[in-house]
């Protein structure tokens, strides 16, 4: 997937983003840019360019006299959606997928117990809006139509919970739910029971009904763990 808007140096970030964030580039490794600017066939300011994006990201770091030092994926800015999208296009995809959903698994309940209770008229209809999306483009294989009411669905619940905090995460649930679907780590139709758990969600929001929103939310993340152990298996933490 290019990125976006960015021209040339998006054009170098999409093969080197990838390469670092897989580990083709170690912890310590050195990027000349004269000679990434070679292998490109860009300029030295197309260069420049696409290095101050990966030290926004934190993937790397430029020391004078040294050149441009892969940092530890530690450091990384693991929340910003475009590493998120690079780490899952990698062979680690499993885990990654995995520690993301569990990051769901803990936030999402409770921004679904607050939207139920700081949701407006507006943020109600919206949500059930894209439930009956989600519902209309669950059969037939139309998993890139259901993916957009899905992420639509997700960042409306996070918004409405009132926390700026909880609401900086849609982005980050997007990806998620955008890289199960664009590799095939889903049913080729969404699970029925996670359908009919979104509709229900989006009633109990719309009643003010924390506790139910919340013990809704927990099973459709519950699941999709469920569904990664299926689908994506070998995303374990190592005991």
């Amino acid at each position: 997937m290019s990125t976006p808007g960015r021209g040339l140096h998006g054009r170098v970030l999409d093969t080197l983003g990838p390469e670092i964030t897989a580990g083709e580039y170690p912890p310590g490794s050195v990027l000349r840019t004269d000679e990434l600017a070679q292998r490109f066939e860009v300029s030295r300011s197309v260069m420049r360019e696409a290095v101050r994006v990966l030290e926004s990201m934190h993937l790397v770091e430029s020391r004078r006299r040294v050149g441009v030092t892969v940092r530890p994926a530690a450091e990384w800015n693991v929340y910003d959606p475009q590493v998120i999208r690079w780490r899952l296009a990698g062979a680690d995809r499993p885990r990654q997928l995995r520690s993301l959903t569990m990051l769901r698994s803990a936030i999402e309940p409770v921004a679904a117990g607050l939207a139920a209770r700081n949701a407006t008229a507006e943020q109600c209809a919206e949500l059930t809006e894209c439930a009956i999306g989600m519902v209309a483009n669950s059969r037939g294989h139309r998993l890139e139509e259901y993916l957009v009411h899905d992420m639509a669905f997700h960042r409306v619940i996070l918004n409405a919970s009132g926390n700026e905090m909880f609401a900086r995460l849609g982005d980050v649930v997007a990806e998620v739910l955008a890289g199960r679907t664009h590799h095939e780590v889903m049913f080729e139709d969404p699970d029925p029971e996670a359908v009919t758990l979104h509709v229900h969600l989006a009633e109990a929001v719309r009643e003010g009904d924390a506790d139910r929103a919340e013990e809704l939310t927990r099973e459709i993340t519950v699941g999709a763990l469920q569904e990664l152990d299926i689908l994506a298996p070998g995303g374990r933490p190592a005991p």
